[in-house]
């Protein structure tokens, strides 16, 4: 069988439910997760110092040099939360980790590596302090661009049962499931793995399908001023809390609006995950505000669809998304236009994406 991310609220409309029941897991299944994620020595350097982490030898270049590394090495935890972190899509109805048996470093990380994570299902058993959930003993192995296994974690973590993860609690049985291949969560790989599958070739949106985003994000006051302060958008009622509260209505803080487009369109890049290119936004409305602390949901309409004259392994899709707050109402509204790649094309062809 193959697991659907999307579960249908209405004619028409989908909401992504991406990962699997506690029920639908098996032991010996195993999952290969997209999309990888390239490490930057910025990264390693923010994850030392963000955490206090003496040991020169990840941030001090010099001091590296003198090592049998020769460069700064990628710290272990950052390695693990990467490697923990790219299982997400199939865990997406993960309660939590409830222990480490080990985490082994088997290979160094350093500047411009590519993480790429794999998880086996070892064990399935019942948890008896909660009754929603079920326990799986799992093992992820993380390996760079080269294939070589840089580190191998073993741990326990519960999943949601079917029906009682909170997205399906929110919606109260009120969907239904769907059929369509364009809708499976994965594809099973020449030697029997689960590989993920992530977004919807150009040739299977449909004019007049809408798509509802999960998760939302909350939008916190310190990311909406971080990001005005790196674009050198210095508005004052960006980035001084003392003079907007002294001097707005409500004392808050402004949420920059370039960030919070840039928010609500990353919500929809699950669904359009085989986008190459953004080409225009239209008509883009600022609804209502965006306060800190608020819940954003975003909803993508098909509006239309094209080939592309000049690029035969591309569409050219039209969309609406509609972005709403956690009270349901209508905060940013645009129009994008993007090029999207047909089934099999692209990067896609050869079976590693």
């Amino acid at each position: 069988m193959n697991f659907k991310s999307y579960i249908q609220i209405r004619n028409n409309t989908y909401m992504e439910l991406f990962g699997l029941a506690w029920e639908d897991f098996q032991t010996g299944q195993v999952f290969t997760h997209r999309p990888g994620i390239t490490i930057s020595q910025q990264d390693n350097k923010e994850e030392a110092t963000d955490t206090i982490n003496s040991a020169q030898l990840h941030y001090d270049a010099s001091y590296a040099n003198t090592t049998e590394w020769k460069k700064c090495l990628g710290v272990s935890t950052m390695t693990v939360q990467r490697l923990i972190g790219m299982t997400s899509k199939t865990f997406f109805r993960k309660h939590q980790i409830t222990g480490f048996d080990s985490i082994s470093m088997t290979h160094p990380v350093f500047d411009g590596d590519t993480l790429y994570s794999e998880t086996t299902i070892l064990e399935k058993s019942p948890y008896t302090n909660n009754a929603n959930v079920g326990q799986l003993k799992v093992q992820t192995i993380g390996t760079n661009q080269h294939g070589d296994v840089v580190s191998k974690l073993i741990y326990d973590v519960t999943i949601f049962k079917k029906g009682c993860h909170p997205i399906e609690l929110e919606l109260k049985g009120d969907y239904s499931e769907v059929t369509e291949d364009k809708f499976n969560g994965f594809s099973t790989t020449k030697d029997g793995k689960l590989k993920e599958e992530v977004g919807i070739f150009f040739e299977d949106l449909n004019i007049g399908e809408t798509y509802l985003h999960q998760p939302g994000k909350t939008i916190t006051e310190q990311e909406s001023l971080t990001h005005s302060l790196r674009s050198l958008d210095w508005n004052p009622l960006y980035i001084d809390t003392n003079l907007s509260s002294k001097h707005l209505d409500e004392g808050d803080i402004l949420m920059n609006p370039s960030f919070l487009l840039s928010a609500a369109t990353a919500c929809t890049t699950r669904t359009c995950g085989r986008v190459v290119a953004n080409l225009a936004w239209e008509n883009i409305q600022f609804v209502n505000e965006v306060k800190a602390g608020d819940t954003i949901y975003s909803e993508t309409t098909i509006l239309e669809k094209r080939e592309s004259h000049s690029r035969p392994d591309q569409g050219i899709m039209k969309v609406e998304t509609r972005t709403r707050n956690q009270n349901g109402d209508i905060v940013i509204s645009y129009e994008r236009t993007f090029l999207i790649y047909k089934t099999g094309k692209g990067p896609y062809g050869h079976g590693m994406y």
